[in-house]
C-alpha cells in the first residue's frame, strides 16, 4: 500500500461509519481495529474530504466574519444559540476614522534636489506607489529640520518633549 492510498474496503467502511454520524477520531479508531492500520483522525479528514464526505452545515460553527447582505450570521439549526461564537456587536461596527493634525502651513511643495540649507524638510506625499515626495522648504528653526509648525507637531508633548541639543565638538585624541 502506498502512503496516501486507502483501499477501497477502507474507503467504504470510512463512507459507512460517516453515514452512521461518528466523529472523525471515532471512524479512525473503528477502521484501525477493523483493518490493523494507524491511521490518525487527521487522515480520516482528509480521506474524506477527498471522498466527498462533507459534514453538514448546522454542525460547523458560525464564522465571526460579517455576513454579506442577504446571508444570516448563524445557520438555522443553530438559532437556538445565536450567540456562540459571534463577536460583540460593538466589533461589528466600522470604526470612526480619526482626526488628523494639521499645522496650517500652506507647504511650498519643493523637491528634494532643491532644497536649501535653510528649508523645512517636512515631507509631503509618497503616499501611493509611483507619487513623488516633496518638501514643506518654508523657512526651518535653529536647530531643527523644520518650519515652527512643522516641529511642533513632530515633537512629543509634555515631559516627553524632544530637546534641541548643542552642537557636539570632536576633538581627535590620537591619529592611528
Amino acid at each position: 500500500m502506498e502512503p496516501g492510498q486507502w483501499p477501497s474496503e477502507h474507503s467504504d467502511a470510512l463512507r459507512d461509519y460517516f453515514l452512521k454520524g461518528m466523529s472523525y477520531a471515532e471512524i479512525g479508531r473503528q477502521i484501525n481495529a477493523r483493518f490493523g492500520t494507524a491511521y490518525t483522525r487527521n487522515a480520516v479528514v482528509g480521506r474524506a474530504k477527498r471522498l466527498g464526505l462533507v459534514i453538514p452545515e448546522w454542525m460547523t460553527s458560525p464564522s465571526i466574519v460579517p455576513p454579506l447582505p442577504g446571508e444570516s450570521l448563524v445557520p438555522p439549526r443553530r438559532s437556538a444559540l445565536p450567540n456562540l461564537n459571534l463577536p460583540p456587536k460593538s466589533a461589528m461596527k466600522p470604526a470612526a476614522l480619526g482626526r488628523l493634525r494639521c499645522v496650517g502651513v500652506q507647504p511650498r511643495l519643493i523637491e528634494l534636489a532643491e532644497l536649501e540649507a535653510a528649508d523645512c524638510r517636512y515631507p509631503y506625499g509618497g503616499d501611493k506607489d509611483g507619487e513623488e515626495i516633496t518638501f514643506c522648504g518654508h523657512p526651518r528653526q535653529p536647530g531643527s529640520s523644520y518650519c515652527a509648525p512643522h516641529a511642533r507637531l513632530t515633537r512629543r508633548s509634555g515631559a516627553a518633549a524632544v530637546r534641541i541639543a548643542a552642537p557636539v565638538v570632536l576633538r581627535l585624541v590620537s591619529a592611528a
